[in-house]
């Protein structure tokens, strides 16, 4: 009895298990259906939407044909018509009609193919030429970021020469694109209180010099960037190049009121000053005791037609420092030289009658003259009555030979103790002093009848820093004034 029935039991299984195979795989089966289904559903669906979007096309283009047809079948009955009229105006004015409205049937502009196509030929467009001309077309990469090279720059001259490689060779660079621009703060370029870059385009070589600079500021930032004929690349690592030098103005406030200043140029003014004469001589004929002490003690100076006495001047003017005033027809610079070697060009006026260039201590008198004091030193050009030009110190004078040059170029080598001047185009060498400098300096200039202008901002050029090195001293007759140490 129990083996019937464990019998019974295990084939009640086996069924069960059958069933349950047959069950998954009708399941199975059923879904592929269902997704096959959906699948045509979908096909159908869009199938409709095409066939309703002709449909509204072909219905369109079928009222445009009954309506035609309508127009030709009218008018086919009007001409028909009209072959029955017999007086010959009625019939020509008939047949004009007739013409007329032929021409312009809409029957005649029709197409009469149906606007129907199972392979959308009617919308294809040729791309043949174009898909030509893709695969004629050879891309270009991207150019990489050049390098610049420090060593191979060079800051010199008023010029600053760039120069730069390639990471790897190129031959599809066409040119590169300098960027500069002037700061005062060194390593790289900061976001804020920078100028902007100025470009230079279409630089054919891998280095680059700008000329005719002027160093008003410490520092230069560079960079560069290569260009083929499809695109430009990344620019450099940017590089930062020492562009110091001495940039000074005129100290308006120190200049003789007989001398018209404007930043870097000075002009004799004869009639300077004469605004505070009135205002002067009014005290004077009050009784102005300071007025009148003045004038006791003016002193003498040079001979000139335009003679400042100190009595026609304001008797306090100040600025950073007490005017020049007497016959001491002087303005200094505004910026004091403590160390270094230092370099400026000064150009006078065709007629200037005579005028002085070189360098005072700040100490340098209201009343001095540059030249005849121990404290300034100077070369001065006279074109009035007589053409001198020498050098002057300590009220020393020692005549100078030479041509005087067009334009003058004035080297000071604060630390070596040395004051040389120069003819500024060809570097000849006009005079040097020789001495130890205790004091700051401060640029110099005198100016009678004419005008001086400054050029500053400059370094010291290769010829003048050549000159230096192999110079040995001035002549015997010259050492009167080279070999003065001032304490």
């Amino acid at each position: 009895m129990d083996s019937q029935k464990n019998w019974c039991t295990k084939t009640w299984r086996g069924g069960h298990n059958w069933r349950s195979s047959i069950g998954e795989a009708t399941e199975e089966a059923l879904q592929r259906i269902i997704s096959t289904l959906a699948n045509k559903n979908d096909e159908i669906q869009n199938f409709i939407d095409t066939l309703n979007h002709t449909l509204k096309g072909v219905q369109s283009q079928i009222s445009q044909c009954n309506n035609a047809l309508e127009n030709s079948e009218e008018l086919l009955e009007f001409a028909t018509r009209s072959l029955d009229i017999k007086e010959p105006e009625e019939f020509s004015k008939a047949a004009r009609q007739i013409k007329d409205r032929v021409t312009m049937a809409s029957a005649f502009r029709l197409s009469l193919k149906p606007k129907v196509s199972d392979n959308m030929t009617h919308l294809m467009v040729d791309f043949s030429q174009e898909r030509q001309m893709l695969q004629t077309l050879k891309f270009l990469p991207v150019p990489k970021a050049p390098e610049i090279d420090p060593v191979e720059c060079l800051v010199a001259d008023n010029s600053v020469t760039v120069a730069w490689r390639m990471p790897e060779e190129d031959n599809k660079i066409d040119h590169f694109i300098l960027e500069h621009r002037k700061t005062n703060f060194d390593g790289l370029p900061r976001v804020k209180d920078e100028q902007c870059w100025e470009i230079i385009d279409n630089i054919k070589g891998t280095e680059y010099t700008l000329s005719g600079l002027k160093f008003d500021s410490k520092y230069m930032n560079f960079r560069v960037r290569a260009c083929n004929k499809a695109v430009a690349g990344e620019y450099s690592d940017p590089v930062t190049l020492e562009t110091k030098a001495l940039n000074f103005n005129l100290d308006n406030s120190s200049s003789h009121l007989n001398l018209k200043v404007e930043d870097t140029c000075v002009e004799w003014d004869p009639t300077g000053g004469k605004g505070q004469e009135s205002k002067i001589k009014g005290k004077e004929n009050k009784g102005s005791v300071h007025v009148t002490s003045l004038k006791k003690h003016t002193r003498s100076g040079t001979p000139s037609p335009k003679r400042t006495s100190v009595g026609s001047r304001p008797p306090a003017v100040r600025g950073s420092r007490d005017r020049f005033t007497g016959e001491s027809y002087t303005v200094l610079g505004d910026t004091a030289i403590e160390s270094g070697q230092h370099y400026w060009e000064v150009k006078a006026q065709k007629d200037c009658k005579s005028y002085s260039v070189g360098v005072a201590y700040k100490t340098l008198g209201k009343f001095d003259q540059l030249g005849k004091t121990n404290t300034s030193w100077c070369i001065h050009v006279n074109n009035w009555l007589q053409n001198t030009f020498a050098a002057k110190h300590n009220n020393k004078v020692k005549a100078l030979d030479v041509t005087v040059p067009e334009k003058i170029g004035v080297f000071c080598d604060f630390d070596g103790g040395q004051l040389s001047f120069y003819d500024a185009n060809s570097k000849q060498l006009l005079y040097s002093f020789k001495t130890k400098f205790t004091q700051p300096l401060l640029p110099g200039f005198m100016v009678w009848c004419g005008g001086l202008s400054l050029s500053t901002g400059m370094q010291v050029p290769s010829a003048v820093r050549t000159l230096q090195k192999s110079e040995n001293g001035m002549t015997g007759s010259a050492s009167s004034l080279n070999n003065v140490v001032t304490q």
